[in-house]
């Protein structure tokens, strides 16, 4: 088993690819159509199983429980113990990490935007009073 410090290292960084793939097909534009399709599916199913499989990815949350599992299956990563409950508890840490990765993203591209948005308000603020005189 390798060091907690180890340990801690790869959770902190095996969360940032999930928290990328996990937001990249659950909000970018490369993904809107499919996400589009999950999403009308989710709401018009018939059965409570599909809508649920389709709401998995609309949801960033739950889609990076997916992607977890599949980062913890290809990398065999642990955390604190050697046995199956480290691959459990693993999981849970990795899902939990990501998701805060994700949630910093979102503020900080709403912060951005906030600000590009005041920007261009300033700007045509600036072109009206010039026209004016």
């Amino acid at each position: 088993m390798p060091s907690l410090l180890t340990q801690i290292a790869w959770l902190f960084l095996l969360a940032i690819p999930i928290a990328c793939v996990a937001w990249t097909v659950t909000h970018e534009e490369i993904f809107r159509e499919p996400r589009e399709y999950c999403i009308d599916r989710s709401q018009n199913c018939k059965t409570i199983w599909a809508r649920k499989f389709f709401y998995l990815f609309t949801c960033e949350y739950c889609f990076s429980h997916y992607v977890t599992i599949a980062a913890v299956a290809v990398t065999g990563y642990r955390l604190l113990i050697d046995d199956w409950r480290g691959y459990f508890i693993a999981g849970f840490a990795l899902v939990w990490i990501a998701n805060l990765y994700m949630s910093l993203h979102a503020l900080i591209r709403t912060s951005l935007k906030a600000e590009g948005l005041e920007a261009k308000l300033e700007e045509k603020k600036l072109e009206q009073e010039t026209l004016k005189d």
